[in-house]
């Protein structure tokens, strides 16, 4: 029997109900029993990043922000664009990781839901900031689905057979590639 996955589902977006957050729920909602998807709720706890403050003891937030990282096997990520870049909340939730080793060699996928033409900016910013925290970006599950609102139930799933297609498969490359990344079986 192969070994379970966890996914850490992290939203780059703080608004309720956002695209981003309808997404991530989505890619809960297909992901197979072989996946643990967990979705990363802390996000607005977080303190601002200061390099003074990020020796031990870290604040508590930080520490399990830091361990929800570390026990997932992979990081999903879907984040608006702002002003052309991360929200500043989510670069925050970067910042705190720089100077952690929980990323360092963890595959990492993004998803683009945002209005064609626009989120390339986070996207660069991402992939610019994920480099330094040492990540494994997973390009082929690095995508930009469509979100069409019309499909979205009081569940905050959408219904939409393509997007949840490519959900699926975004899902399969991360998982993929975190098993061909994890430790041989003793």
């Amino acid at each position: 029997m192969p070994t379970s996955r966890v996914v850490l589902l992290l939203s780059g977006s703080l608004r309720a109900g956002s695209s981003n957050e309808t997404v991530l729920r989505t890619a809960q909602d297909v992901a197979p029993a072989s996946v643990r998807t967990v979705f990363y709720e802390g996000l607005g706890d977080l303190p601002h990043f200061n390099p003074d403050d990020d020796t031990d003891p870290l604040p508590k937030p930080v520490t399990e922000m830091r361990a929800a990282i570390d026990a997932a096997d992979a990081l999903l990520i879907c984040t608006p664009e702002y002003a052309g870049t991360l929200p500043g909340s989510f670069k925050n939730l970067l910042d705190w990781t720089v100077g952690g080793t929980e990323i360092g060699d963890k595959p990492v996928a993004w998803l683009n839901a945002a209005a064609p033409g626009r989120g390339e900016g986070a996207s660069e910013t991402l992939r610019g900031v994920l480099g330094y925290t040492g990540a494994a970006v997973v390009d082929a599950a690095c995508v930009r689905v469509a979100l069409d609102r019309n499909t979205v139930g009081a569940d905050g799933i959408s219904t939409d057979p393509e997007m949840r297609r490519q959900l699926a498969a975004t899902l399969d490359a991360l998982v993929d590639a975190a098993a061909a990344a994890a430790p041989p079986a003793p």
